[in-house]
């Protein structure tokens, strides 16, 4: 498998999952119907709680209108396209799961804009009196998504054609 086809099939397994745990929370739990901030608790540390947000990262950027929800899925989409585009060309695993990790999130994320207008968000860690942002499957891997990522960006690259026998040798 190449790593085109291994960032694909990550970025399908994120969506599935994603999707997946959306359908089973609000269809199967009837979350819709829940008031809102109150909270089922599976764990000491983790909730699970309905929260809809109608921006983006961490509520960032709300969509007030039709307009607006318009405008940030054209932006989704957009983004999906220029990262499939570097999917396309990545070299590196890390970049292709990365990227795939990426691209699953944004395209859950998006279908729940599209069907609902908004995102579904629903996992709450919390711990030693702090609580952290409410998320869905879909952010979390956007997160290690962009980890990986970065992960790559701050390794330090071969030069071009150097192995590591080749270093420190005159040419």
């Amino acid at each position: 498998m190449n790593k085109r086809d291994a960032g694909l099939l990550v970025a399908g397994a994120t969506f599935a999952l994603d999707q997946a745990s959306k359908m089973t929370l609000l269809y199967g739990v009837d979350f819709i119907h829940m008031t809102p901030g109150s909270a089922i608790q599976v764990l000491p540390f983790f909730n699970l709680v309905m929260v809809w947000n109608p921006g983006i990262s961490l509520g960032l950027f709300p969509a007030s209108s039709v307009e607006g929800t318009v405008f940030l899925a054209t932006f989704q989409m957009v983004a999906v396209g220029v990262l499939c585009w570097w999917l396309w060309f990545a070299r590196k695993t890390v970049i292709a799961l990365g990227l795939g990790m990426v691209i699953g999130g944004a395209l859950g994320n998006l279908i729940d804009r599209l069907v609902y207008g908004k995102v579904a968000d629903f996992i709450q860690l919390h711990a030693f009196g702090y609580s952290f942002y409410v998320f869905n499957v879909a952010d979390a891997a956007i997160t290690f998504g962009v980890i990986a990522l970065l992960y790559d960006a701050l390794m330090k690259p071969e030069a071009p054609g150097v192995t590591g026998s080749d270093q420190g040798q005159e040419k």
